[in-house]
């Protein structure tokens, strides 16, 4: 049976640090060049999902000579939501 000693505990506690430096070190590294690749990604995304949309709206409208307006959310204004009713205060001296 293994016992405990003060020389193995230093060890352990030496590659905790050791293995936290390192990881902190390679993270500073590491980690701006993958947001960097990752915000590069998303805008790529971004960019095909407009011009996407840009090309079906383009022939859509090329397609059809037809005009058509979007009435149904003028003709009902938008309802507010009632919570309360207002109080006023008076300060009382």
């Amino acid at each position: 049976m293994q016992t405990a000693s003060f020389t193995g505990f230093i060890r352990i506690l030496f590659y905790i640090l050791a293995s936290y430096y390192i990881f902190k070190f390679l993270a500073k590294l590491f980690l701006p060049l993958l947001v960097k690749k990752v915000v590069q990604k998303a805008g790529e995304n971004f960019q095909q999902q407009q011009n996407k949309a840009q090309d079906t709206s383009w022939k859509k409208a090329q397609s059809s000579d037809e005009v058509i307006y979007n009435t149904k959310n003028t003709t009902k204004p938008r309802e507010t939501k009632k919570v309360g009713d207002y109080v006023d205060y008076e300060e009382i001296d």
